[in-house]
């Protein structure tokens, strides 16, 4: 029974059978939405009721009317900006965290979770490459997670300049330097100002989006003081991976703090042969993901590792009398993220590793990049479409000769609505991109893919 006397069964009943009912439809429906926010305002809106409903009701309810504003997220036809699908244990892992309602901030009060995070914390660093020891924390998302590992960065700078953070604040502190690539992600740009770090300096980068280790150089050799590197696993428009070690070591020849954003790409280092793409990410000092890109968790989950764990736990740590720590003295969880409340995220991590062990997190990674390369490779063979981008992992940039035929493209494509794929702007042009980041992604897919952007440049030349 529930605390106000009704049944939990019938609600849970119900939403399992409407979630299998949307599960079940992915594969044959429309990718985008049928109706925006403003079309669904009516169904949700309006005064509060003065009288409820049935938890049964509310939940049949919901899932009618949601259902035109669902975008097919979930399909191995959807490509767009870089979200991928859940796999079926981190899922239904999900689903348990929330059942189990736990507050996952305490070993105390949550110690099946605190148990559960420590060990799929300890499985990601092994499996990473990173640095034995390194502290990981379940955030929301690689923003947070950016914001965490750039918190204990600038923690750890300000108290090597002599700077005592937590006593005195940001007032009359010594200047962190922060250098970021010309084509990191906003996030990063986010995360610094969230920490009042200011605009960062520009380190020009390739043709590809890698950080030029020569400007990088130059720029640190041109100031004085506490600096912070920022550099790229995973561009989000051709997929490149920055020279970790040219980078990292000009970076660390300056006593720079280096943190890596690796939303996507930083599962590259799970796969041998992509070992190219990653080697020396392992020399920086803190690291940023999101277990919902390439692992395919549920939202929210982000993972901020960081090899310095005093760092970390200073930064975002606190105590008080009534947050009772364990008698061993190990760190709770909230030392290791923002909140001082949150759901278990580290759970359906855990599960997406138990369940696909070492080989299944390589063979997925590989498989999306093994997509990625099929759509480039048949896509670059039709006439009047270029793929812009040197295509390594998961990420395909493509062109339609102008710029108004590729927004008119991107328009078509999503249109149409056998695909979701998300225009955007790169090196001077704009692009239609493709993101590869769901495990069920499949040959039929890529070839469906395929078409519907052969038909959509086709619609768009025919009416030109």
């Amino acid at each position: 029974m529930s605390a106000g006397g009704e049944p939990y069964s019938e609600a849970l009943s119900a939403a399992a059978r409407r979630a299998a009912e949307w599960l079940e439809s992915i594969p044959a429906r429309h990718v985008g939405p049928a109706q925006s926010a403003r079309d669904l305002a009516a169904a949700f809106g309006g005064p509060l009721p003065s009288r409820g409903l049935p938890a049964a009701d509310v939940v049949e309810y919901l899932a009618d009317k949601a259902e035109p504003g669902l975008m097919a997220m979930p399909s191995g036809r959807f490509f767009g900006w870089v979200i991928g699908g859940t796999l079926p244990a981190a899922l239904a892992a999900d689903w348990l965290v929330s059942a189990w309602d736990q507050n996952a901030v305490l070993r105390v009060s949550a110690p099946a979770m605190a148990a559960i995070e420590d060990a799929a914390g300890r499985w990601l660093v092994d499996l990473l490459g990173l640095p034995d020891g390194s502290d990981v924390g379940f955030v929301t998302g690689a923003t947070m997670a950016n914001f965490a590992g750039l918190a204990a960065a600038r923690w750890s700078l300000l108290t090597g300049a002599g700077w005592d953070l937590e006593r005195d604040g940001l007032f009359g502190a010594p200047r962190l330097r922060c250098l970021v690539g010309q084509e990191r992600h906003d996030s990063v740009d986010l995360a610094l100002r969230y920490l009042g770090l200011g605009r960062p300096a520009v380190v020009p980068s390739d043709r590809q989006g890698r950080i030029v280790p020569g400007g990088l150089d130059r720029q640190l050799s041109a100031g004085s003081g506490p600096v912070l590197v920022c550099l790229q696993a995973g561009n989000l428009h051709s997929g490149a991976f920055d020279p970790f070690i040219e980078a990292v070591g000009v970076a660390k020849a300056h006593g720079a703090w280096v943190h890596v954003d690796g939303a996507f790409g930083l599962w590259a280092a799970a796969v041998p042969e992509l070992a190219a793409l990653t080697a020396g990410m392992d020399l920086a000092d803190s690291w940023a993901s999101d277990a919902h890109k390439t692992l395919n968790v549920p939202y929210d989950c982000g993972i901020a590792v960081v090899r310095d764990a005093a760092a970390l736990r200073s930064a975002m740590g606190v105590h008080a009398s009534y947050l009772i720590q364990a008698a061993d003295g190990a760190a709770d969880p909230l030392e290791k993220v923002p909140e001082l409340s949150r759901r278990a995220r580290g759970v359906p991590v855990w599960a997406a590793l138990r369940s696909l062990g070492r080989e299944g997190v390589a063979h997925q990674v590989r498989g999306l990049v093994l997509r990625a390369g099929q759509l480039a490779e048949q896509l670059a063979a039709l006439e009047g479409i270029e793929v812009l981008n040197e295509v390594g992992y998961t990420q395909v940039s493509l062109a339609f000769g102008d710029d108004a035929t590729t927004r008119a493209v991107t328009a078509k494509v999503i249109e149409d609505g056998k695909v979701w794929m998300s225009g955007s702007r790169w090196q001077g042009r704009d692009v239609l991109r493709v993101s590869v980041s769901n495990w069920s992604t499949d040959a039929d897919d890529v070839g469906t893919a395929v078409e519907a952007v052969r038909s959509a440049f086709a619609a768009v030349r025919a009416a030109g």
